[in-house]
């Protein structure tokens, strides 16, 4: 495992494709997910109005107190305000109550939702996507972008709206006491809102790039960890561990210089608001010992002051959490505006029924998008009638597994059509090509589940007594029973539990589960033991009867009894015909690759 300290190119042309926003307006695309829920944001706006209009009261409650209650010494009067001040505190604990319940619903809520529309839009995918982007970059951008926006949706949007309120009727308030003082104290506003524009607009390319830093981090992790085996088998750990501080030590001089701008733009907001509030405060006091204003008014202009100055200032900090915010956002409407290569079309044709099993290929070319200039298969031509059982043999890279990709519909050809029971797979829904299909592949897929499940993956529907005779049927019956909860157990992450045999088998129970009218095995026993290939061979004889039968071998006495061999090298048919026909041909291919696997046989034998 030789990997480089920064991303490939492939990596780092998806990565820098995405758009870039030059603003938080991005955010406007998380209302698609907050409008089903606009009874519970209009309740949360309410209470957050009722809770900034009841503390901005206090302001003309310290004014009346001051003026009348302690200036003129009015008792009856403190009482009275005393009660109603009692009151008012107790209306803004409901209401901040029903504001911070209700605003961190919607923000738990709406985030679930994003998740589930990121994943929903991720399987959905075509796999040349992932050839060219790394999971762990997918799997920061489904937590720890959606964590983010969870805590912006959730507590800086409503901080923001209530400071925004506070802001405007604070103002407002100012400006009936006094509209001397308030007009020095919109002097002050240019000098608040530039710094606010200028770091906000730095601390957002910032969060951007720290949030891409952290994706790094967490694709090494990721990809480590699959191959931790082959990490230890090569003493490989030390090289990974330095690789990974590297990154870590990337992500965290990004997250620095992050944190550093939003300081200054915290700093920068304080010293100028609260300066002048400090400033606006002496003014006032010449004001009223020159008698132009009570000390009620002044006192009630100074709260208010107050309460605009930490309205601005909360707004800059939460402006800060929006831009970080936007740099998620980003991400994740790049993500979720990614097509899908393969799609079913508007009207798909219906696949006859009950299936047939037939499939041609008819002059097919095509090239993995990763390797554009090297074609996989080209000027491919096969027909395969109902029933039939046929083999694909040659070289590494001659092309077989891409016939099944293929046929699977993971990749649509360049040139040419193939056909499923008379039907061009482009013309048809994916689904439904899928649901016709069996495959067991050379390295097969175990889930983190227990037994049940991933038999049952083939088909979910499907009984216990379908399940167990399934695995009956497939000779992993006997080793899934004697394990502890039998196949109740957990069979660890990717299978870890299972050897590579067991996997195998597993894999071929959950295709002979599904019934398919097609079958396709890519090596389905290379992994077997004499034993237990013998014993799967007897349960694919059994199932493959009646079934169109696709099978890639590199072990050409697995294929043997084959209705039809296809030789292939190159992505091109160079033969095809029974064993019988093709071993006769001395300077043909088959017969090439049949001596040496036989001659090398005959010498272990001996």
């Amino acid at each position: 495992m030789t990997r480089s300290a920064t991303p490939s190119p492939l990596q780092s042309s998806r990565m820098t494709q995405r758009p870039k926003s030059r603003d938080i307006n991005i955010l406007g695309y998380l209302w698609r997910f907050v409008r089903p829920y606009r009874l519970q944001v209009a309740g949360a706006m309410v209470a957050l109005t009722v809770a900034a209009a009841t503390l901005l009261t206090f302001g003309f409650g310290i004014r009346q107190l001051v003026d009348r209650g302690f200036t003129a010494g009015d008792a009856a009067l403190l009482d009275r305000a005393l009660l109603v001040l009692a009151l008012a505190i107790v209306i803004l604990s409901i209401s901040s109550f029903a504001r911070y319940f209700l605003v961190s619903w919607i923000g738990e809520r709406v985030i679930a939702d994003i998740r589930k529309a990121v994943f929903n839009h991720v399987v959905s995918l075509s796999p040349a996507y992932f050839e060219t982007t790394r999971t762990g970059e997918i799997l920061s951008r489904l937590t720890t972008d959606t964590t983010l926006l969870q805590t912006v949706v959730g507590t800086s949007v409503s901080i923001a709206l209530r400071n925004f309120l506070l802001l405007v009727g604070g103002l407002v308030l100012l400006m009936v006491t006094s509209p001397r003082l308030t007009g020095l104290v919109l002097i002050v506003v240019p000098f608040v809102v530039v710094p606010i524009i200028v770091y906000g607009r730095r601390v957002r390319k910032l969060s951007r790039e720290s949030q891409d830093r952290v994706a790094d981090v967490g694709a090494y992790v990721d990809e480590t960890l699959l191959g931790i085996r082959t990490v230890q088998a090569f003493n490989h750990e030390d090289l990974d561990r330095e690789r990974f501080a590297e990154r870590s030590e990337q992500a965290f001089k990004t997250a620095v210089r992050r944190i550093r701008a939003r300081a200054w733009l915290t700093a920068l907001v304080i010293l100028l608001v609260f300066g002048a509030v400090a400033a606006i405060l002496w003014i006032g006091g010449q004001d009223v010992l020159a008698g132009r204003m009570s000390g009620g008014e002044l006192a009630a202009f100074v709260f208010y002051a107050v309460v605009v100055a930490g309205s601005v200032g909360a707004i800059g900090e939460v402006i800060g959490d929006l831009q970080r915010a936007a740099g998620a956002t980003e991400r994740l409407v790049d993500l979720l505006s990614t097509q899908p290569d393969i799609t079913a079309p508007d009207n798909p044709e219906e696949l006859p029924d009950p299936p047939r099993g037939s499939l041609a290929f008819e002059n097919v070319s095509f090239h993995y998008p990763a390797r554009p200039d090297l074609p996989a298969i080209n000027a491919f031509s096969l027909a395969v009638n109902r029933g039939e059982r046929v083999a694909l043999v040659g070289p590494s890279g001659a092309g077989k597994t891409t016939v099944f990709q293929l046929l699977l519909r993971f990749y649509d050809p360049k040139e040419g059509r193939i056909l499923i029971d008379g039907v061009d797979l482009g013309r048809a829904d994916p689904e439904a090509v899928r649901q016709r299909i069996g495959f067991v592949s050379q390295d097969p897929v175990i889930f983190s589940e227990n037994g049940w499940e991933n038999i049952r993956y083939g088909r979910p529907e499907a009984s216990d007594e379908e399940v167990l005779e399934a695995a009956r049927a497939a000779a992993c019956l006997d080793f899934l029973q004697a394990l502890p909860d039998g196949l109740d157990t957990f069979l660890g992450e990717r299978g870890v539990r299972l050897s590579g045999g067991q996997r195998q088998r597993l894999a071929i129970a959950r295709a002979i589960l599904r019934n398919p009218s097609i079958l396709l095995l890519d090596e389905a026993t290379s992994a077997l033991d004499a034993e237990s290939e013998r014993m799967v061979q007897d349960a694919l004889e059994h199932v493959m009867k009646d079934r169109t039968t696709l099978v890639i071998a590199h072990r050409l006495a697995t294929v043997q009894k084959a209705d039809r061999i296809v030789v292939m090298d190159k992505g091109r048919i160079v033969d095809s015909g029974p064993h019988s026909k093709l071993i006769q041909d001395r300077e043909g291919l088959y017969a090439r690759l049949a001596a040496l696997q036989f001659n090398q046989a005959q010498e272990v034998a001996e």
